[in-house]
């Protein structure tokens, strides 16, 4: 693991804080929790691209400039004992989730599965953070969600579908959960915005251009995506002789089930963008499924087997120079085991929003790297 140089700031301080700006910014205190909860289990988690490194990018600016709305309006269309439509009204995906996966989870106990999907959202975080409410219910949780257009189909190189991630998590009878949650693009956005927050180059071949090249400049690639000069390469890559076409396809069921299921919009209409370059709403879609194993062959049988398989995968023999075989899930853990008492790691661009944010409504806060 990489030594960490960049200052921690407490769990509780910074949620603290995140709750009392998202309220300055019109968003209720108990809807505040759950988003400012969603941005820091995927710091616990280390996965930094989806955490305190958007707060105020993808919420708070979009926020401010009318492309989601502070109160989450949601209305449920349909309803039966195991499915739910939701219309979001471009209100706070990350809320109007919480209120699915609590739907659904009782749902499940009841009827052993359900699932639902919601129209007309917005960005909802880490998609491992709705699988995970049902893995703490003792279930298995499915969800997907997709998102402004960012990757090419493959032979194509213009942007049609969002990073569409496509994620489970199961219950173990280990300390950790199998969590599998990921893109299907082989990064995503917010991995490139990381880069570019840092200084550093995103890795070749993850991008192609109009010309079918490659590019590595992080911020020239978010400004050409959004302009439609490049995009992202679905898992696999380029072509089809290193499995591209499989990634494609996980990219465009995730789509096809994000807004069919629901009637929603899809790939096009959710850049954000109207035809002369203005903001509009992005009406995102989102699906989740919750299975509930007490319905097949009880909730310990499929722990201790899903756990029986992890182990098996981790003991089997490592390629030369590898030292650990990792399954899904189990660095998110060890991430927080090591940052638990710590703290999330902010580095300097994050320090100063904090800082700017602080001073915007006169808070009382005074943060670590401020005393070093």
């Amino acid at each position: 693991m990489e030594k960490e140089t960049r200052p921690y700031v407490p769990w509780d301080l910074m949620d603290r804080f995140m709750v009392d700006v998202f309220e300055r910014y019109g968003v209720p205190h108990d809807d505040a929790v759950i988003c400012a909860d969603v941005l820091l289990e995927s710091d616990r988690r280390g996965i930094e691209s989806h955490g305190c490194n958007r707060f105020k990018p993808i919420y708070l600016d979009r926020i401010e400039n009318g492309t989601l709305l502070p109160v989450t309006e949601t209305e449920i269309l349909k309803e039966t004992p195991t499915t739910v439509v939701m219309d979001a009204h471009n209100g706070m995906g990350m809320v109007a989730s919480h209120r699915m996966m609590e739907r659904l989870i009782e749902k499940a106990k009841v009827y052993g599965m359900a699932g639902g999907t919601i129209l007309n959202s917005t960005h909802y975080g880490i998609a491992g953070y709705w699988t995970t409410m049902a893995e703490k219910a003792g279930m298995i949780g499915i969800s997907g969600t997709n998102a402004r257009p960012s990757v090419a189909p493959t032979f194509g190189v213009e942007p049609m579908m969002g990073t569409n991630p496509l994620t489970f998590t199961m219950p173990t009878d280990e300390d950790f959960p199998f969590n599998f949650d990921c893109a299907t693009s082989i990064v995503q956005n917010g991995k490139i915005e990381f880069y570019e927050r840092m200084g550093k180059e995103t890795p070749a071949g993850l991008v192609v251009t109009k010309d079918g090249g490659t590019m590595t400049d992080s911020g020239r690639i978010l400004k050409d995506m959004r302009a439609g000069n490049c995009a992202l390469l679905s898992i696999g890559g380029l072509g089809e002789e290193t499995g591209g076409y499989k990634g494609y396809g996980f990219t465009t069921i995730v789509e096809i089930l994000s807004s069919a299921l629901a009637g929603g919009p899809y790939m096009k209409e959710l850049s954000g963008k109207n035809p002369d370059g203005t903001n509009r709403l992005f009406r995102l879609g989102h699906f989740f499924f919750v299975i509930n194993p007490e319905f097949f062959m009880g909730l310990e049988t499929f722990r201790k087997t899903a756990g029986g398989i992890l182990r098996g995968l981790r003991a089997s023999e490592k390629a030369p120079g590898q030292d650990r075989i990792y399954t899904a899930g189990e660095k998110e853990w060890l991430a927080w085991q090591d940052r638990k008492d710590k703290g999330v790691p902010v580095g300097e661009s994050i320090q100063k929003e904090l800082l700017e944010l602080r001073d915007k409504f006169g808070l009382d806060y005074v943060f670590p790297f401020e005393e070093a």
